[in-house]
């Protein structure tokens, strides 16, 4: 893909998505991973604010959305190959939505490490619902 707003061509593969990792730009944490097509970086190069495809629902959404838990963009990176893509961002509130501030809250033998920051179904009309 090669558009006017963009230095880099990226590689947005058979599906037409790039994975993003959102990384607070102030601590360097790492906060999720979710995917971007090319109308979700156009919408996040728009507006500032992250935008990303959720595979599950097959459509556009803006992260906090529903939970009022918004991304501002600081900076886009793209990785050497241009298939993947790191956003520099201020996180207002969490953004794992299970409620904690980041989605890696937990180690692989299951202890919880990260901060909870929210009770989901406060935050939810429905409940906890998930964005893959």
């Amino acid at each position: 893909m090669q558009d006017e707003r963009l230095d880099v061509e990226l590689d947005f593969g058979e599906n037409g998505l790039i994975p993003a990792i959102a990384q607070d730009a102030e601590t360097g944490d790492v906060l999720m991973l979710a995917y971007v097509s090319p109308e979700a970086l156009a919408e996040t190069q728009n507006t500032g604010l992250a935008h990303y495809y959720s595979r599950s629902r097959d459509e556009l959404w803006q992260k906090g959305g529903s939970s009022g838990h918004v991304q501002q963009v600081k900076e886009i990176r793209v990785d050497c190959d241009g298939d993947a893509l790191l956003y520099r961002i201020d996180q207002e509130g969490g953004a794992c939505h299970t409620g904690y501030r980041s989605c890696f809250y937990r180690t692989i033998e299951g202890e919880t490490v990260g901060e909870k920051v929210f009770e989901p179904d406060e935050v939810y009309d429905s409940g906890c619902v998930g964005v893959k």
